[in-house]
């Protein structure tokens, strides 16, 4: 029986070996590039954070715009990590629903709820069971009431299951939302936000970081011209002046796939693009002006009345006659509303 025991260990943890291989091996060929490409200063100091954080375990925050090529940044941290040898799992918490957020990080057990009629493991949970150091890159929800945790060395369970597993995750997020902003609009969690905000790296854009476009366009040109099977020697300049001056509202992303398509449609040599594919716009406007105008008022509006609940509540904020009932929101979150909006509510107490 103990052999048998043995045997049976040894074909589980060969199973799972074979599925991290099998899994890097998938999430390296739908990453956006292989290298972090560019010699800019802004980008300097993001690569040294970098270096600087991914042979500890802290949790790492990775904030910028659409594009810019945070999943890339999650991916090095855990490459130069002392986790490199095992899976990297990562999950949109933004596209699966609240209530089924659970079990999709987790797995769930036969009849946990309705429509479960049969046990799921998923990937995060096979190698929480192998009780194998991974790391999770995660996506912070729009959903403030989301009951996503991050965790380390910690023990989670199946949903609808008895059985602890413990877990050696290391938890990795990215978001290209103004998170600050949105707990001020009751629209994210402060609680979670700050267990996230261990080490925070804000990624430039590629406004940011215009000397790295040449660089950038050598690379995406070299690389599908090979895949393509032609032979591009060099770059129209008119076309590099072109792609230097052009905001780029989708960052890296929106230039590798204008490179794509132009190499699809290159039929000489040399390297051009469409110029109606980047039309001409300002890269500051007077426009946004009133826009910012907006959430100002929004928040000047929203504290009058959080103060009218406390001041009506007498200070109270939980319970039924309390602000929080009255304005029909979580305690949580009016409590977090009160200290990012700045109010004193002892001065509304009797």
């Amino acid at each position: 029986m103990t052999g048998t025991d043995i045997e049976n260990r040894k074909q589980t943890e060969d199973r799972l070996r074979q599925e991290n291989v099998v899994l890097r091996e998938e999430l390296d060929k739908t990453s956006m590039f292989e290298e972090i490409v560019g010699t800019s200063p802004a980008l300097k100091s993001v690569l040294s954070r970098i270096s600087k954080v991914a042979p500890s375990d802290s949790t790492v925050l990775i904030m910028g715009e659409t594009g810019t090529g945070k999943e890339l940044v999650a991916r090095a941290i855990h490459r130069r990590s002392d986790r490199a040898s095992r899976a990297f799992v990562s999950v949109n918490c933004a596209a699966i629903p609240r209530d089924l957020i659970a079990s999709e990080l987790f797995g769930h057990e036969k009849g946990a709820f309705t429509g479960a009629t049969q046990q799921r493991l998923v990937d995060l949970n096979l190698r929480v069971e192998a009780r194998s150091s991974s790391t999770s890159r995660r996506t912070p929800s729009r959903d403030p009431g989301c009951p996503t945790a991050c965790f380390t060395r910690a023990r989670v369970r199946a949903r609808g299951g008895a059985r602890r597993i413990r877990a050696d995750v290391r938890v990795v997020a990215a978001t290209n939302r103004d998170l600050q902003a949105a707990i001020s609009a009751g629209s994210f969690r402060s609680d979670l936000f700050y267990r996230l905000h261990v080490f925070p790296i804000d990624i430039p854009s590629l406004r940011e970081r215009r000397e790295d476009i040449p660089l950038l366009v050598e690379y995406f040109m070299d690389r599908y011209a090979r895949k393509a099977g032609k032979n591009i020697k060099r770059v129209n300049k008119k076309t590099l002046e072109l792609l230097q001056c052009y905001p780029w509202p989708g960052n890296i992303r929106e230039l590798q796939n204008v490179i794509e398509r132009s190499v699809i449609l290159c039929e000489t040599e040399i390297f051009s693009i469409d110029e109606s594919w980047l039309p001409q716009q300002p890269l500051l406007t007077a426009e946004p002006k009133p826009q910012v105008e907006l959430p100002r008022r929004l928040l000047v509006q929203e504290k009058d009345m959080i103060e009218a609940a406390l001041k009506e509540s007498r200070g109270r904020i939980f319970g039924p006659k309390g602000a929080a009932a009255k304005l029909g929101i979580p305690r949580s979150t009016l409590e977090s509303k009160i200290r990012s909006l700045k109010i004193n509510k002892s001065r509304f107490k009797a």
